[in-house]
């Protein structure tokens, strides 16, 4: 599709619709939709937390902030070697934060992002686009803040979109199409707010929550 011809409109109704956009590369101007017959979500009383990783979590050696810098969210998730994120799906994501439908949650060690993922929501579903990491278990902590805060924000779908064996490692697990489509129906029924829940204010805070509300 060409991208001159995509709208921030068009493409939250895309993702109504179970679809959403990829670029070849960087470099290439086009945009093409996705639809797998087979989807990655994470169910979200699901979500792995291993021992070393509870350990890194109780060390509190991040700061976990939201929404305070979405495009540097963004941009770490696009600079690798190869990205689907051409400057249209980057400005069009930019797009969708303003009109409060695109979201960060941001891993900060002192004064530098160093890890991150972000994603687009519509009622009670979380897509979740990419993320990123520059420390040792960055995104991982990022996923175990994102999982709390969506369970609190009353979401009831994590779309991962495709799943890889890291993402099974975490919990994830992979559904067909159709019953992707009724899960999505059911949460798009639903009203959830990403904002309003608060960040625990420790990482051992954060897993006391997770058990108590597991």
């Amino acid at each position: 599709m060409a991208a001159d011809r995509l709208t921030p409109q068009m493409l939250l109704g895309a993702y109504a619709s179970g679809v959403f956009p990829m670029a070849e590369s960087r470099d290439d101007p086009e945009i093409f939709w996705v639809q797998p017959r087979r989807r990655g979500i994470f169910p979200l009383n699901g979500f792995h937390i291993s021992k070393s990783l509870a350990r890194t979590i109780r060390r509190d050696p991040f700061q976990i902030r939201v929404d305070t810098d979405f495009a540097g969210v963004v941009a770490g998730c696009a600079a690798r070697d190869e990205t689907w994120i051409n400057a249209t799906i980057f400005a069009l994501y930019q797009d969708l934060h303003a009109m409060g439908h695109a979201h960060s949650l941001e891993v900060w060690e002192g004064g530098a992002l160093v890890g991150g993922v972000y994603g687009v929501t519509l009622g009670g579903a979380f897509f979740g686009e990419s993320m990123f990491s520059r420390r040792t278990d960055a995104s991982k902590v990022a996923l175990a803040y994102l999982v709390d805060r969506l369970r609190a924000g009353g979401f009831r779908l994590f779309d991962t979109q495709f799943i890889t064996p890291h993402l099974r490692r975490l919990g994830a697990i992979e559904i067909g199409k159709q019953d992707y489509m009724a899960r999505l129906g059911k949460a798009l029924e639903l009203k959830a707010d990403f904002t309003a829940p608060e960040t625990p204010a420790s990482g051992q805070a954060l897993l006391q929550r997770r058990t108590q509300t597991s």
